[in-house]
């Protein structure tokens, strides 16, 4: 490789010069041209602006991707250029194990129908998840990331310019003055009147030259000072309209910060309706499930029906499947209840409060509405999934896990 060796060994010395005006900046050694506080108010406002885009999108960065490995092995396909594999959610793992666990135990089982319907649940749960870490990334990471490395790359590389340029023009003024100081000297030592019979006529010649010679370097000193100012205030200028640029970075990142809220809302709401219909299926799977184990048991052996029907028939209708038996009146046949035929115990009652909206399946449950009061209480043999609700006239099965008792 063929390397310039006069042009490197300039810049060395121009490095090696700015860092020891800039070191003695730093010390109070050396005079520094300041920038005015409106350009320093923007200096500080693009500092933060980069700081803070830096830690929030690492932070979301995690909380999309909490697994630190993954994270790594996304940068890197980014970086290649290449296209980031998909890969299964831990929610959608999840509902495979459950599936499969299912087809072991038996779908046909209580525990298997409950896996599957579970398992189905996390499956939408994941491909939701999916959905959302897409759109976020797409809609508020990509953006953030393309300002740190497009535009406060392109503002840091014209700051670093404008910080030359200060140094620059800070060593034409530490040059200038100089010269003006040694041209006063010069100047002092030639007004002088001389002796020409006790000093030699050659000193006086050299003084006089030495003040020429000083006041062509003033001369100089003071062109290379006004090109110098030049060159700052235009690079100054440049900078000045980047920082201000700020202003629309910071609106892009408001309404790409709406839609990662937005975003993230949708996402919520899936995940919440999910979880309510599988709630409500898992409710209704526990009163068949309790159904399905009672009808598998036998009834006790009986001489005779009317003495059967008075052992096992309790006082007060019960949800529970019983069996039906011939010539026997009962109000509870192969598991419907009769809200009309319930009656509340004595004592027993309690007020709940309804926690989130429910629709009735059938004719023997009981509908409700957010955060409205209803009387419930149990009844021997229930299932305790479900009580029985009343409001008003109506009364119903409901589910316990949508209501709040009170004391």
């Amino acid at each position: 490789m063929d390397f310039n060796v006069k042009k490197l060994a300039s810049d060395a010395g121009v490095f090696f010069s700015r860092a020891m005006q800039f070191t003695e900046e730093k010390l109070g050694q050396a005079e520094k041209t300041e920038l005015d506080a409106h350009f320093e108010n923007l200096l500080a406002r693009a500092d933060y602006t980069k700081n803070w885009t830096e830690k929030i999108l690492r932070q979301t960065e995690v909380l999309l991707q909490p697994n630190p490995s993954a994270r790594v092995e996304e940068f890197l396909y980014e970086k290649l250029d290449r296209k980031v594999p998909s890969r299964v959610t831990n929610g959608e793992l999840l509902a495979q194990y459950m599936t499969e666990a299912a087809s072991d135990f038996g779908p046909g089982t209580p525990y298997g129908k409950t896996l599957i319907k579970v398992g189905e649940t996390q499956r939408r749960l994941g491909a939701a998840e999916r959905d959302f870490i897409h759109s976020a990334s797409l809609n508020f990471l990509t953006p953030l990331r393309n300002f740190l490395e497009g535009d406060w790359r392109t503002i840091s590389k014209e700051r670093r310019i404008l910080q030359n340029r200060r140094l620059d023009l800070d060593a034409c003024k530490a040059r200038l003055k100089k010269a003006k100081a040694a041209e006063a000297k010069a100047a002092c030592e030639g007004d002088a009147v001389p002796d020409f019979q006790e000093t030699r006529p050659r000193n006086y010649v050299l003084s006089a030259s030495a003040s020429a010679l000083w006041s062509d370097e003033v001369e100089k000193a003071e062109h290379e000072l006004r090109l110098t100012q030049t060159e700052f205030d235009r690079q100054a200028e440049v900078t000045r309209l980047l920082l201000e640029g700020i202003s629309s970075t910071h609106v892009n990142h408001l309404r790409c910060l709406h839609e990662f809220v937005e975003s993230q809302t949708n996402y919520y709401a899936q995940c919440y309706q999910y979880m309510l219909e599988l709630q409500k299926q898992l409710g209704r799977f526990s009163g068949t499930f309790v159904g399905n184990a009672e009808s598998t048991s036998p009834p006790a052996a009986a001489t005779s029906p009317p003495a059967v029907g008075a052992a096992t028939l309790p006082a007060v209708p019960t949800i529970p499947v019983v069996p039906t038996i011939v010539g026997v009146p009962n109000t509870v046949a192969e598991g419907v209840l009769n809200p009309n035929e319930v009656k509340p115990p004595a004592s027993g009652t309690r007020k709940a409060r309804v926690l989130y909206d429910y629709e009735a399946a059938d004719s023997t449950e009981l509908a409700l509405l957010a955060d409205e009061m209803i009387t419930v209480y149990s009844l021997p043999g229930m299932d305790p999934d479900w009580l029985i609700g009343e409001r008003g006239n109506q009364k119903g099965k409901v589910p316990v896990t949508y209501l709040e008792l009170l004391s």
